[in-house]
Order: structure tokens, then sequence, then C-alpha cells
């Protein structure tokens, strides 16, 4: 082990969107093996339209247990990334979450970068976060690049 910060061991290989979205895909459907099922038990239905929500105001959505899975998926990525560099999807595909010096980015960095996912998301399906990563050497989006933050690859 080295005294170095990762970056100096050598360069950092940042994830690009192919392997950015396929964990976002994996991600997704772990929470969905949780999310199926409380919705069926706790609505009686397997999937909801935004019709039979009971708190819905044309696309706006405040059914409680919607905001319970938002809450869930906003801590999952926050904590996960936090706390351990990566979500499950990015540790399958041996990514992680780092400083921008490679260093472990933290709660408050990753609570940040996953705010900022609102930004990314504009002006639909995420078209500005998957441009920036596009054109960018170091494949950042927005909410990397304010939280300081970027999604890597081990060194090898």
């Amino acid at each position: 082990m080295s005294d170095k910060p990762p970056s100096a061991q050598g360069a950092l290989r940042y994830a690009g969107l192919k392997p950015r979205f396929f964990a976002l895909v994996i991600d997704f459907a772990l929470l969905s093996l949780v999310f199926f099922p409380v919705t069926r038990l706790v609505k009686g239905e397997w999937i909801m339209s935004a019709g039979e929500h009971a708190w819905s105001y044309g696309w706006f959505i405040t059914d409680p247990l919607c905001l319970a899975f938002l809450l869930v998926i906003v801590l999952y990525f926050v904590l996960l990334e936090g706390l351990f560099g990566a979500t499950a999807g990015k540790r399958l595909l041996r990514m992680r979450v780092a400083k921008v010096d490679g260093s472990p980015a933290g709660l408050g960095r990753a609570l940040a970068r996953n705010l900022l996912r609102v930004v990314d998301a504009l002006p639909a399906f995420n078209i500005l976060g998957v441009v920036l990563i596009a054109a960018s050497p170091e494949r950042a989006r927005a909410g990397d690049r304010i939280a300081g933050t970027r999604v890597v690859f081990p060194s090898r």
C-alpha cells in the first residue's frame, strides 16, 4: 500500500456513458425488487399509473408511498457512494465515485452530486448529463463537476 493519493499512483481512468448507464440499470433493477412487491402489498397493484394515485396533480405526484420510494432512492445513492464509494451497480462494474484526486468522495460530496441529478436531467431524459459526460475528458456530469467528484475505474 502506498502513502501517495490514488491519482499520484497512476492516472485515473474515468467511466464513460456505457458503464455508468449499465450500473444505473443494475441499481434500479435491485431497487425494483423491493419497490414492486411493496407497491403490490400496499396499493394492490404491481405498477401504478399517475391517474391511479390518490395524490396526483398532473405530473406532480405526492403519494406518500412514492415519496417514501424517492427518499429510499436518494439514501441508496448517497449512503452507498458516500460511505463505500459505489452503489451495487457501480461495484459490480468495478467503478467508484471519488474526489478529483482519486481519494474517497465522502458523504457531503455524494449528497451534492446526487441532489444535482435534477440539473443533469434537464431539459429531459438526462440530456444535459449525457452531453457533459460525452464531451468531458474526465467524463463528468454537472453534479460531478460541482461536487468535485468523478466516476472512475480502479488504477491498473
